[in-house]
């Protein structure tokens, strides 16, 4: 039978200690995703009030209704399933092609190449540069536009490169190599099955970065309808622009101002579900990929 550690009075006043400052900072962080949530279940009359304050008040389902008729706001979010989707398989694809080769000792030339990259995390050209080469490329205001400046992370690239070097043998390589296997091959068919947790590292970096920018779409996308669910949500947190039109039963200024409110909990809400719900998934890969993936390779 196992036996247990008896703790010392100082360790238990320690650990004490300890514990209720976790507590105090688990219900500083949590209180105003509760209160966001609450809020956008909450009559627009009680919002605009401020009598919200844990629990809903006055029930209702009038904000996510305003949410899901609004054309922009559905619009943005089909947009931003698209970036996430399409923009994570090019971010993902393009940081694996770079980090293998890395991760090779037999790739000459490989350190100048990584101190390429690396060179490129402390200076860059800009902003001006970079949208004068997306303006060249003919990549204004298209999809495009969102997703191949940021195709590849640097950083990303150096976690992966380091993980591949931790777990992966020279050994399987050259045992693969007398089966006949290709570079491609070992790839596809070993070196990617192996990276399961790494891969959920980088879609999970990569798919929240993805889901929630809007600084590029806002600068090389003119078209509303190209907008991401964040630059939408920006215009009606940050600018107040609220298509109260989509209400037909708000007559009174005050509830419209009150449903205003509402809207922007509720978006909020809508936006952040996605990768609420697909963190779990993710979860128990990623303690594992980053802490192997951040060791010094």
């Amino acid at each position: 039978m196992e036996k247990k550690v008896k703790m010392s009075k100082k360790d238990t006043v320690f650990m004490g200690l300890v514990y209720l400052f976790l507590t105090f900072v688990l219900i500083i962080v949590l209180y105003p995703l509760i209160y966001v949530i609450s809020a956008s279940f909450s009559s627009p009359g009680a919002v605009s009030s401020g009598k919200v304050f844990l629990l809903p008040v006055d029930p209702t389902l009038i904000g996510y209704d305003a949410v899901f008729k609004n054309p922009k706001i559905v619009s943005g979010f089909l947009n931003s399933f698209f970036y996430l989707i399409i923009g994570t398989a090019v971010n993902v694809a393009m940081t694996m092609l770079a980090a293998y080769p890395l991760s090779r000792r037999e790739f000459l030339g490989r350190k100048i190449i990584s101190g390429i990259f690396v060179f490129t995390m402390y200076f860059s050209g800009g902003l001006v540069p970079t949208y004068l080469l997306v303006k060249n490329l003919h990549l204004l205001d298209t999809r495009a536009a969102v997703i191949i400046p940021v195709a590849m992370s640097v950083w990303n690239v150096i976690i992966a490169r380091t993980y591949l070097q931790s777990t992966i043998p020279d050994e399987l390589y050259e045992a693969a190599q007398l089966d006949g296997c290709s570079v491609t091959g070992f790839l596809v068919k070993i070196v990617l099955p192996l990276s399961a947790p790494i891969l959920a590292v980088l879609v999970l970096y990569y798919g929240v970065g993805n889901w929630n920018s809007y600084f590029n779409a806002m600068i090389y996308l003119k078209s509303q309808e190209l907008y991401p669910l964040q630059l939408v949500l920006r215009e009606i947190l940050m600018l107040g622009k609220v298509d109260m039109t989509m209400i037909t039963d708000v007559n009174a200024l005050q509830r419209m101002q009150g449903l205003s409110s509402l809207l922007k909990y509720a978006v909020i809400v809508v936006a952040s579900l996605p990768m609420m719900a697909i963190y779990p998934f993710v979860q128990k890969h990623f303690v594992k990929g980053i802490m192997i993936g951040s060791l010094k390779g």
